[in-house]
């Protein structure tokens, strides 16, 4: 298949959320959310019993979503685990999106086979950049913010400090645009990295440089774009939403029907949302449950006590309850990381009229290169077959012609 056939304009950003509907892409990023949840879950739990909660009291309060956020705690290790479980987790969201960029490139390519081990061999390869590249252009920033304030006490030296800071001021007035347009360029790099990563191959400092391109030469797509990104993750993530409550009312209706499951099913499904998604916990607040929403939904009442196996049953329900609220979320994370995909490829367009779609990849050339170490043995072998022949026909000549005179 050839490449996509693509406006390079804002019709081209409409595609998004079909393109993201795709098992392979939810999947990636639905890995990336349940390891990054995993750490998050873990690292935060051991900061609220570092603070001196026990974990009874945290789980009763937080359940599947702790936060050491809202409690009175003043023990520095127990911030520092908690940070270091928000950095895992962001950190896997960055890898994810690269991944679910790689594979939207190679479909806007026309690849359909890309698989998403690839993507995260790709990734392997490439972590380094989406990682730190963000951390790279806060370095900048720090590093004129530090340089000013080496010049600001250079300035308090008396008589001589009036002139060092009136004289060359024009050069700390433009250091100081500087210092405001690299911000601006680390808020947009949080966006847009990961589809440079995925589509350009860049490494760190090749990544800071996009990023600082498209910056400065599509400020206004960059914001209609986002825009119309942001909107489309919205609606995208109440459709869905819609739609697995609407399987999951179905599933109600018709097996807890009381000449069926009747209470039992009630018990089970009713225990295992409440602990998922609970009336306080986060996701029901984001998903609209329980407030009348697009997606809100009826959960069955919980009858009477649970019994061994509805206990049993109930954490199995509980278990796949999760993995479809990580699923819906994650169409929203993969809608954005293919919206932005797909407007870097029409900024690249627009400002340097290259066309990333017909551009070979490192991939393409490997297995390029591949081939071709395959095919030259096999013409040296010939080579030498043919080599070896004409010496023998040589040879049988030279006998034939001192056996003429005999």
């Amino acid at each position: 298949m050839g490449p996509m056939n693509l406006h390079f304009d804002v019709r081209d950003i409409f595609r998004a959320p079909r393109l993201a509907l795709g098992g392979k892409k939810i999947w990636i990023m639905l890995i990336a959310n349940l390891v990054g949840y995993t750490g998050y879950w873990l690292l935060t739990y051991a900061s609220l019993l570092a603070a001196g909660i026990s974990f009874n009291q945290a789980w009763s309060k937080y359940g599947l979503y702790p936060c050491l956020f809202g409690n009175e705690v003043t023990y520095i290790p127990a911030w520092i685990l908690y940070v270091l479980g928000s950095i895992i987790w962001l950190i896997m969201l960055v890898l994810g999106s690269t991944a679910v960029a790689r594979v939207t490139y190679k479909q806007l390519k026309g690849d359909e086979f890309y698989s998403s081990g690839d993507a995260w061999k790709f990734v392997k390869k490439h972590w380094h950049a989406p990682v730190f590249t963000h951390l790279s252009i806060a370095l900048i920033v720090l590093f004129f913010v530090v340089m000013a304030a080496v010049f600001a006490l250079i300035g308090k030296i008396p008589y001589l400090g009036e002139l060092f800071f009136a004289i060359p001021y024009l050069l700390w007035f433009f250091g100081s645009v500087f210092v405001a347009y690299t911000l601006v360029v680390l808020v947009i790099s949080v966006f847009f990295t990961h589809a440079i990563v995925g589509t350009l191959e860049e490494d760190t400092m090749g990544a800071v440089f996009q990023n600082f391109s498209i910056t400065w030469s599509q400020p206004w797509r960059i914001i209609l774009y986002l825009t119309i990104i942001f909107g489309l993750m919205y609606a995208g993530l109440l459709i869905f939403g819609w739609f697995m409550g609407a399987g999951y009312e179905l599933v109600n209706i018709v097996y807890g029907h009381k000449w069926l499951m009747g209470d039992k099913l009630a018990n089970m499904v009713g225990w295992a949302t409440n602990i998922v998604i609970g009336p306080n916990s986060p996701i029901a607040w984001g998903l609209g449950c329980y407030s009348g929403g697009i997606c809100s939904i009826n959960v069955p009442i919980v009858a009477s006590p649970l019994g061994p196996m509805e206990y049993i049953g109930g954490t199995f329900i509980a278990v796949f309850l999760f993995l479809i609220i990580g699923t819906v979320i994650s169409y929203a994370f993969v809608i954005e990381a293919v919206g932005e995909t797909i407007a870097l490829v029409i900024f690249k367009k627009k400002s340097d009229d290259e066309n990333l779609l017909e551009r070979k990849d490192e991939e393409e050339l490997e297995a390029e290169t591949d081939e071709t170490d395959w095919t030259e043995p096999v013409e040296d072998d010939k080579n030498e077959k043919g080599d070896s022949d004409s010496e023998e026909s040589d040879e049988e000549g030279k006998d034939e012609a001192t056996s003429e005179p005999e």
